[in-house]
């Protein structure tokens, strides 16, 4: 059973890496905007909004 994704929430990679990387794990898609702030770069979904700290 696949745990469902909350789109609230900010993932770390290290605990979550991509299932094909590169690619969102929600919905598979490729294109992602980044932003880099207090020591994190989070990657966003543009397709559906789920973040991860790279």
């Amino acid at each position: 059973m696949e745990k469902e994704i909350d789109l609230n929430v900010i993932y770390e990679y290290k605990d979550y890496p991509d299932k094909n990387s590169g690619r969102c794990d929600n919905c598979d898609s490729a294109t992602f905007k980044s932003t880099v702030g207090g020591g994190k770069y989070i990657r966003e979904c543009q397709n559906c909004g789920m973040k991860k700290n790279i």
